[in-house]
């Protein structure tokens, strides 16, 4: 009896010290640094002057979104004359033309102009930069559309601390779209998706803020302080992380903080499929890497030392890194259920990981209920999904998976923003399965073949060649 209490403590110390040290622990403390830092927050002062802001929107087949996205603009609480909208367009093939004029005609008292750009969405955007006028820059996708007061809470941000020079807003999956939702697995993933996005700006990069480890200033939604903007070297081309790069230059080549604004949010439109996401989460993994890795050997001839002196990539890299032992934890369970391990021993661990995961969410969800007190309807329907944390440990194993599938990919493949969707890899895989099991298949029958051919004859060596053109 004590042999096997001894054993099983042996057991659980083994396979929940890796979860437990990496993510549980870390979350916890997250949390309650976010509601110390929630209690301490104070109103900022309203504006006493209202300087023009430029919002850069880079345009590539938005015709279903680009209106909506343009609307959100214009309904805006900052005032419409002191913004200045740059649409940069990257060789659309629909009528987003058609839309921007629309909204023009719509919405005259919004200043909008439409640049022409078939380079590629970095080079758009510096085309923009140097085409503003606003203090400050703000750049948001087209796909998505602004809370009302977003704008006006970002500029409250810069005017009230000059020290502040970037920010990342928030950004979250819009309720409504999710809720037109008909397909009921898929209207179960945006939900899971909503809450991820919750977990990972109000909470995760909130976190990050505090201690100046966000490194990535979200494409989706950013702003700058224009003077210091043009001090770096703008949107990197060669990588399709170019929000990741910037944010890598500020911090690394400019010594600039970077905070979130986390009263400026940003509406998205859901994840289209899984297969949507699988791509997504992959560029996204991809792209890190590669920043990780021109940061790792530009004007350094020791690596290592970088690594050790910037804290971004080296937040980054020990990321990645931790990824394999989690792997080599979810593999090694199974491989124990394989040999026959004790059963309820491993049911036990997993049921124990998996209710601490559940408070940690819960943590998070306490925490994030707070953070939008300023957003009644976002907070109601957040607060409606209670439930749905039992089911964010297993939303957050798979989204791991693609993440570690992404890592394994950056070895072989370069960043693109052509990533194989979830269907085409398991087809190659299947494929590669296949293959293999039939040159295993084909290698047994020649070798049963040779062992049962009882040569007699001095014909044996040809017999022996035939076995080796089998082969």
């Amino acid at each position: 009896m004590l042999h096997h209490l001894v054993s099983d403590i042996y057991f659980w110390c083994a396979w929940i010290i890796i979860p437990i040290l990496f993510e549980i622990i870390p979350a916890v403390m997250d949390s309650v640094i976010l509601l110390v830092k929630r209690s301490l927050l104070r109103e900022t002062k309203p504006l006493s002057f209202i300087p023009t802001i430029t919002l850069m929107i880079p345009v590539y087949n938005s015709e279903k979104t680009l209106y909506r996205c343009l609307e959100s603009v214009a309904r805006s609480s900052y005032p419409s004359d002191k913004i200045e909208v740059i649409l940069v367009d990257n060789g659309s093939r629909d009528n987003s033309f058609q839309m921007f004029q629309k909204a023009q005609v719509d919405f005259p008292d919004l200043p909008m102009w439409w640049i022409a750009s078939k380079q590629g969405k970095s080079k758009a955007l510096n085309k923009a930069i140097f085409n503003s006028e606003g203090k400050y820059i703000m750049n948001i996708d087209s796909d998505g559309v602004l809370e009302t007061d977003a704008l006006l809470n970002a500029v409250k941000k810069f005017e009230n601390n000059s020290k502040i020079d970037c920010m990342t807003g928030v950004i979250l999956i819009e309720p409504q779209l999710i809720e037109k939702t008909e397909n009921f697995f898929l209207h179960q993933f945006r939900k899971l998706e909503f809450m991820e996005y919750c977990q990972a700006f109000l909470a995760g990069r909130n976190f990050e803020s505090q201690f100046n480890s966000i490194y990535t200033l979200s494409g989706a939604f950013s702003m700058f302080r224009k003077s210091v903007l043009l001090k770096t070297y703008l949107y990197n081309t060669n990588t399709i992380c170019e929000d990741t790069h910037l944010t890598f230059q500020m911090k690394t080549v400019l010594h600039r903080r970077v905070y979130l604004c986390d009263d400026a949010v940003f509406m998205v439109d859901p994840i289209e499929s899984v297969n949507k996401f699988y791509t997504q989460r992959q560029r996204w993994q991809i792209g890190e890497l590669e920043v990780a890795h021109m940061f790792m050997k530009k004007k350094m001839k020791n690596p290592l030392i970088r690594f050790f002196t910037n804290p971004e990539l080296r937040l980054i890299m020990m990321d990645h890194t931790f990824a394999f032992p989690r792997m080599i934890w979810y593999f090694a369970l199974f491989a124990l259920g394989c040999i026959n391990y004790k059963f309820d021993s491993i049911l036990k661990a997993v049921m124990l990981i998996y209710l601490l995961y559940v408070f940690t969410c819960f943590l998070y969800y306490l925490n994030i209920l707070t953070f939008l007190d300023k957003f009644k309807d976002l907070k109601r329907y957040y607060a409606q999904k209670l439930g749905y944390l039992f089911l964010m440990p297993v939303f957050n194993l798979f989204a791991f998976f693609v993440r570690f599938a992404g890592i394994i990919n950056s070895i072989t493949r370069k960043a693109s923003w052509k990533t194989y969707t979830l269907t085409e890899e398991y087809a190659m895989c299947e494929e590669t399965v296949k293959q293999d099991f039939h040159f295993l298949f084909r290698f047994r029958q020649v070798v049963s073949w040779l062992l049962e051919k009882q040569p007699e004859t001095p014909g044996e060596s040809l017999q022996t060649e035939k076995g080796k053109k089998l082969l």
